[in-house]
């Protein structure tokens, strides 16, 4: 089986992970990937060692004249990222191999166009029931459900302490997200959410891990609500994930969320969780974590502190955090599952 995936996105998030997981699920299972991505950007360089072939594009555009001479090559065509969609959706009218789009956001789509380049699909892959539910509210119909998955990965907690030392952190308790400066994400109830932790204790420090439009913005605010000892701008880093090895509690503080894949990290690596019920979250964290409502940062900051000061309770949610991975956001089980769906579309 010939399996293409394509993601056009120049930055590496949530998404560009995803697609990289997939892609190397496929490829340890003996399938044929092939990966269709920006070149130079991010996702094309952590794909080198993937044993996927490598199809580089310097426009999106060129994913149309891509596929108008290629796709009769492949069996499935795999879109992971919206800007990719269209293009795909109007070269789908020059070939008749079938078409599976992964939707990872809980925007509601909106406009005929819209809804019009999800009608020519074969399959829209949901990450999380929530999404499922807004995209059956628009007559978006057939729709499967395959989560976002979690891949463990040895951390080097020696730099992490390192780099702690640095901050001069070394002895505070540890709470950090991963998360972009970006409307959806809600930083502000974020920084409205660590003000407010300030006023219950002092023994702790805030690691923001991530970039984006937002971000100058939230600086004024931590300026502001003077934070700047307790929250600590980390911008954009590959290794953000050593971290985990030294966080105490990992917070979540969006007002839409397909799912919230950094999260899993969390549950992988026994870090526990506090966020808001947005979106695709709600389902996620509860039962493995502590959830508030979105924007209730005074919610939000008493959970974290719980989880903070709670070791039979935090003992008690990593545990089930850990088995929810392993149930439900496991790589080989979430591969199987894209497999028996492009057997299912080539045999019929």
């Amino acid at each position: 089986m010939n399996i293409l995936e394509i993601n056009t996105e120049k930055t590496w998030r949530g998404g560009e992970r995803q697609t990289l997981y997939t892609v190397e699920g496929l490829a340890e299972k003996g399938i044929n990937v092939f990966l269709l991505c920006m070149k130079n950007s991010l996702l094309s360089q952590k794909s080198i060692q993937s044993r996927s072939k490598l199809i580089e594009i310097n426009f999106q555009f060129a994913v149309f004249f891509h596929l108008l001479f290629n796709a009769r090559k492949y069996d499935v065509i795999h879109v992971q990222n919206s800007k990719a969609l269209v293009w795909v959706v109007l070269a789908k009218w020059f070939h008749a191999t079938p078409v599976v789009y992964t939707r990872r956001v809980d925007f509601v789509p909106k406009g005929f166009l819209t809804l019009w380049k999800y009608r020519q699909l074969d399959k829209v892959v949901a990450i999380s029931e929530a999404i499922k539910n807004i995209l059956l509210k628009q007559g978006i119909q057939d729709i499967v459900i395959i989560p976002s998955m979690v891949k463990y990965k040895n951390f080097n907690k020696g730099f992490a302490e390192k780099v702690l030392h640095q901050l001069g952190c070394s002895n505070k308790k540890i709470i950090a997200t991963t998360a972009a400066f970006v409307e959806h994400k809600d930083p502000q109830t974020l920084v409205n959410a660590i003000a407010e932790l300030k006023k219950l204790r002092n023994d702790f420090v805030f690691l923001h891990f991530g970039e984006g439009q937002l971000m100058h913005q939230i600086k004024s605010e931590v300026e502001k609500l003077n934070l700047q000892n307790e929250y600590i701008f980390m911008g954009f880093r590959d290794d953000a994930e050593d971290f985990f090895s030294v966080m105490n509690v990992f917070v979540m503080s969006s007002q839409e969320e397909g799912l919230g894949s950094s999260v899993l990290d969390a549950f992988q690596y026994n870090v526990p969780v506090a966020s808001t019920d947005a979106g695709g979250l709600k389902e996620t964290v509860e039962g493995c974590g502590l959830v508030s409502a979105v924007k209730d940062y005074k919610a939000l900051a008493i959970n974290i502190s719980r989880l903070l000061d709670d070791a039979d309770l935090v003992k008690s949610l990593t545990h089930n955090a850990k088995q929810r991975v392993l149930e439900k956001y496991a790589v080989q089980k979430n591969t199987d599952s894209y497999l028996k769906l492009f057997s299912q579309l080539t045999s019929s």
